[in-house]
């Protein structure tokens, strides 16, 4: 662990005064009532860096819900009108998510093993022992996708089928926006900040909207001037807006291995990746797998969410007005409610058991 007067530590003061000040405009944002409204759950299981909830309503086969590593999990369950978690508990799905928390003690020294394998693993027993199914169907977004995909590549037979929204798999050349930026990060400076504790998620922001900033914050400003006009637009704009300013920071080893293994390195596409002394190879996603693109997307191309999957089923989001990003968009947006979910709900229905 870096001590004090380390360099890494030393340049991380200031985003982590930023993460602060963000949480507070936040909480503002929670007075003026924009806060998120979840639908109640029960804690079934908690260990460090996580929690896993359940939610009372439905019987049926088991989800569980693997949200990104990287903002706050109530973005699945924002709001009753813009809630994957109520979507999916209405069509009769035994819906479980994981939450994950912010990394403290011994979690600030965990990387891909501990949350692709471990920690998504323990999960899903816990929800097989309690649905009493050995095959649990996984959902991802974005980096939580990955995870999910690396989890169901070591289990497939743990696993009865993948939803994957926007989440990449291809990374190196195929990283969309980010490709270049990675591609010109020194390996020394990866592996320093590795093992600086924490990585705060002001910097992590501050990567995107370096790598991305017509996405990251054109969109945003385009977005919130078009959603003026319509009072629920502009609710979901300041939602989603709110939910942005909840920094989450990530544990060192965790977002190294991310940037080196998977952006830098393509492990996983090219199946050299191994985690825990297992190897990880994409041609063992051999569940059904539905993926959702944004063919316009520049942080995650098509390219890098279908090259490495044999035959998916692929649907295609490319927007909706009051979504802040268009990147979140396929959870939270009206047509993604309309359309979008209706066409997964349908997919995970026909799942075998």
């Amino acid at each position: 662990m870096s001590g004090p007067s380390d360099p890494i530590t030393t340049a991380f003061a200031g985003p982590i005064q930023i993460d602060q000040l963000r949480r507070w405009q936040g909480l503002w944002l929670d007075h003026l009532g924009f806060g998120p409204e979840p639908t109640p759950s029960r804690v079934v299981l908690e260990r460090p860096g996580m929690r896993l909830h359940v939610y009372d309503g439905a019987s049926g086969p088991p989800l569980l819900i693997v949200p990104a590593p990287i903002k706050r999990a109530y973005l699945w369950d924002l709001a009753p009108e813009a809630s994957v978690v109520r979507r999916c508990v209405e069509a009769g799905l035994a819906v479980h998510l994981i939450e994950w928390t912010d990394p403290q003690g011994e979690v600030t020294g965990y990387g891909l093993t501990d949350y692709a394998d471990r920690m998504i693993g323990a999960c899903r027993e816990a929800v097989a022992a309690a649905t009493g199914t050995v095959r649990v169907a996984l959902a991802g977004h974005s980096l939580g996708g990955t995870l999910a995909a690396l989890h169901a590549a070591l289990y497939p037979d743990r696993v009865r089928g993948l939803v994957l929204v926007e989440a990449p798999l291809r990374f190196g050349a195929a990283a969309g926006a980010f490709a270049p930026l990675v591609a010109t990060t020194p390996e020394a400076l990866i592996q320093a900040v590795g093992k600086a504790g924490t990585v705060p998620g002001s910097l992590i922001d501050v990567i995107s909207v370096t790598a991305a900033p017509d996405t990251f914050s054109g969109e945003r400003l385009v977005d919130g001037l078009a959603s003026s006009t319509d009072p629920a637009w502009l609710r979901l704009h300041l939602r989603v807006v709110r939910w942005t300013f909840d920094e989450f920071p990530l544990p060192g080893p965790l977002f190294a291995e991310i940037v080196q293994r998977l952006y830098k390195e393509d492990r996983f596409a090219c199946g050299t990746l191994e985690l825990g002394g297992r190897r990880v190879d994409p041609t063992a996603l051999t569940i059904p797998v539905l993926t959702v693109v944004n063919p316009e997307s520049r942080i995650i191309p098509p390219v890098s969410v279908l090259c490495p999957l044999n035959a998916p089923t692929v649907l295609t989001y490319r927007g909706d007005p009051g979504v802040a990003l268009r990147h979140v968009g396929a959870l939270v947006g009206r047509s993604a409610h309309d359309t979008l979910w209706p066409a997964i709900l349908n997919w995970l229905g026909h799942l075998p058991l």
